[in-house]
């Protein structure tokens, strides 16, 4: 990489127009280059789970027109790993298969949290809950940019929905943004330093993404460091001046010179300044330093690859339920096995829009099931249903379907939902199965009690009207191109399941947090749940839940004991030691994913019941126990004060509570933290009960209330009554008995730091 002085000698080598030329993209997918002074041009592409290289030839844009390529899980079945490890050797494959492309940098990974299960894009998210999203996107990242290829972190921010996508505003307050929409950005941008992020469609509180300066450059480069490129989602710009100037570096795709002449006219007629464009240009220097894949371009190990996306997918399947232990399968057992469900034959296994993949291969579960069965297993097939959901056919397909099943010893049903349902673009109108699906399901139960369902979907779906009628149910998501053959690994038990959920299963949209207030109306959307999203709603709800946040079962079991906390240092430097052991009680190897929530039961301000702060995932042999250690520190602890504008973290005891899942917390203890006092700057505005909680403020008002033997200073009644009104006016309402400068008697007080 060329030296930072390097970089100011080719920016000043630059005319006003290169500069402007290089702050838009050349075309859909590259930035512009400069040749005479070796300025080259940086390849960007999609996405997420695969890499979607459009190929040369190619005359237009169309999402088949890609190069092959490896179609990994997509991120709301690798969510579900909890596996930074696992995370981390997909982003090494996307980079290599990114480097083989002549890929500069990779769109993703998309790291939104799930506000609701109707957005239409959840498959590309990685879940509910900030800490868990921040780690898993970090080491995605690790991984994407160890092969010398940038990753993109997106959307930035607050984008959560499809609909009006490229105009809503989110209207969420600042304390919200910090501790859920914005926390986990903020740990893979300082933990995994991404060479770009991705400015979002949406506004946020009436600012543009791409245009707003409290995000971009007070936020993100100001208090996070962020010292990479900031590029706009494509087509996310309105305003180029604007955007430039609030910290955005690239936008895309091209404008045709529209964005280049916009900034020279601004830089010219005042309206911009010069060094605000060099700053930009800087980033896209930076960038193509950075990205210069040269001639050195390995081919990627499709094999291998292939190989691990089987791998992820069974690693991130979540065994919901499995009664009588009707899994796994004998796999050397006599059996009748009926299939049913087209999913076993034509996969689901990716989302729809600019993250589509064009599979180097696809395996189907028929196929990998009838693989892995012995010679004792009988498999039969039927459709049970048709994906395009014609009525006649779905009839015929039914009855076949009961007649596979009535005879079987036990049935497969391959559900999920079809690709038209959910995309990038708009967002879902519930979140069932398919009622032909589910009236295929119901008609076999009715002639066979031994039913497992197997779902693909990307979006969550609720299972509460149906998953009595099966024995077990395996929610594989969007699995990627080995999908099947991960489902017949876990199906008859060459994979131990180990997936748990990253997101609340609902027993009905109507239960869900943001139910009233999504999708919005008038381009605004309401964020009225606050912090309450996901299982922070429920459980502080003690809502009923099909599944709750962090549930998945295993072939094996899991105890926990001995568990200790230890505490060291105060304030910013707390740092509190966990230690438990885990045991294997049952007989298979296995994995289990042991989860922390802290819950502070006295806060000055109203906090979730608990929240997810430190998890690890472990691999135990049968019989074995293995000591686990995970530490908090002063973070994990506090909430964010937009009074104070910083994290605030308070003395006392917080719960910390270990276990399987939100509401399977096996072990808890207390510990006692100690941290400063701080307190929010008074002014006239400040009402009674902020005076009287002010360590110096307190005293000082209380002594000048007692001064004027009024009523308000000896009833409790009376000053509860008064404690939420601004000081200033309590005295204009009293009528000359606080006197009228009392205000600035105090404040002047307060200020010199004394209360006698």
């Amino acid at each position: 990489m060329q030296a930072h002085t390097d970089l100011s000698a080719t920016i000043a080598a630059l005319t006003l127009q290169e500069k402007a030329s290089l702050l838009s993209g050349h075309g859909g997918w590259e930035t512009a280059s400069i040749e005479r002074v070796g300025v080259a041009s940086v390849l960007l592409t999609d996405g997420p789970h695969g890499v979607r290289r459009i190929r040369p030839e190619a005359r237009e844009f169309s999402f088949e027109a890609s190069l092959p390529a490896t179609c990994f899980p997509t991120a709301a079945a690798l969510g579900s790993s909890w596996d930074e490890e696992l995370l981390f050797r997909v982003g090494e494959a996307l980079g290599d298969e990114s480097r083989a492309a002549g890929v500069g940098v990779l769109l993703g990974p998309g790291m939104n949290i799930k506000r609701s299960p109707l957005c239409g894009r959840n498959f590309e998210y990685l879940s509910e809950d900030p800490l868990l999203t921040g780690h898993l996107a970090a080491a995605l990242v690790r991984g994407i940019q160890s092969r010398g290829v940038g990753a993109s972190l997106k959307h930035f921010a607050a984008n959560n929905q499809e609909s009006d996508r490229m105009r809503v505003s989110a209207e969420v307050d600042e304390r919200t943004l910090r501790e859920i929409y914005l926390s986990g950005f903020e740990y893979a941008v300082k933990n995994a330093q991404p060479w770009t992020l991705m400015a979002a469609y949406n506004r946020i509180n009436g600012v543009h993404a791409a245009e707003n300066p409290w995000l971009l450059t007070e936020v993100l480069r100001g208090e996070w460091g962020f010292d990479g490129l900031v590029v706009s989602d494509w087509g996310a710009v309105v305003d180029p001046v604007a955007a430039v100037s609030a910290g955005l570096d690239l936008q895309m795709p091209g404008s045709n010179d529209a964005t280049t002449v916009r900034l020279v006219d601004a830089v010219e007629q005042g309206q911009l300044d010069e060094a605000v464009v060099d700053r930009a240009v800087g980033c896209v220097l930076r960038l193509a330093q950075r990205a210069a894949v040269g001639e050195d371009r390995p081919d990627a190990d499709l094999e291998a690859h292939h190989r691990l996306a089987r791998t992820a997918a069974a690693e991130s399947a979540v065994l919901l339920k499995n009664e009588e232990a009707i899994l796994p399968l004998a796999p050397g057992a006599t059996m009748t096995l009926a299939v049913i469900g087209e999913f076993a034959r034509t996969p689901r296994y990716q989302g729809a829009g600019s993250s589509k993949v064009n599979a180097a291969r696809v395996d189907n579960a028929l196929d990998a099931l009838d693989a892995v069965a012995g010679d004792g297993v009988e498999l039969t097939f039927s459709p049970g249903f048709s994906l395009t959901g014609q009525e006649n056919e779905d009839a015929a397909l039914l009855s076949a379907a009961v007649s596979e099943a009535r005879v079987a010893d036990v049935a497969v049903l391959f559900l999920g939902l079809p690709e038209g349902e959910e995309s990038e673009g708009f967002d879902r109108d519930h979140i069932d199965l398919p009622q032909a699906q589910v009236r295929v399901l119901e008609a076999v139960a009715e002639v066979n009690p031994n039913v497992v369902v197997v779902l693909s979907n990307g979006g969550v779906i609720r299972t509460s009207p149906w998953d009595r009628h099966a024995r077990a149910v395996l929610e594989v998501w969007l699995s990627g191109q080995a999908g099947g053959a991960a489902v017949a690994d876990l199906l008859f038990g060459a994979a131990n399941p180990c997936g748990r959920l990253a997101e609340t299963i609902p027993v009905r949209i109507q239960d869900t947090p943001a139910y009233l207030d999504f999708p919005g109306s008038d381009s605004s959307v309401s964020y009225g749940e606050r912090l309450y999203v996901g299982y922070r709603h429920y459980d502080a709800r003690d809502a009923e839940v099909g599944y709750p946040f962090g549930h998945g079962l295993s072939y094996t079991t899991f105890a926990y004991s001995d568990l200790r906390a230890s505490v060291a240092g105060e304030g910013a430097d707390t740092a509190v030691l966990l230690e438990l052991t885990v045991t294997n009680t049952g007989p298979l190897a296995g994995k289990e994913v042991v989860q922390v929530y802290v819950r502070d039961p006295e806060a000055s301000v109203d906090r979730p019941v608990r929240e997810l702060k430190a998890f690890t995932k472990v691999l135990l042999q049968p019989g074995e126990s293995i000591p686990v250690r995970l530490t908090l520190d002063a973070r994990d602890f506090s909430f964010y004060s937009p009074h104070l504008r910083q994290w605030v973290l308070e003395s006392g005891d917080f719960v910390l509570a270990v276990g399987a899942s939100s509401r399977d917390l096996r072990l808890t203890t207390v510990v006692s933290l100690v941290a400063p006092l701080l307190t929010v700057p008074l002014t006239g505005d400040s009402t009674v009960g902020e005076w009287v909680g002010h360590p110096i403020g307190g005293p000082l008002f209380r002594k000048a209330l007692s001064e004027t033997k009024s009523s308000m200073a000896s009833d409790p009644t009376i000053l509860r009554m008064i404690e939420s009104l601004p000081l200033n006016r309590l005295v204009l309402m009293t009528g000359g008995v606080l006197p009228s400068d009392l205000v600035d008697r105090l404040l002047g007080q307060v200020a010199d730091g004394s209360s006698s």
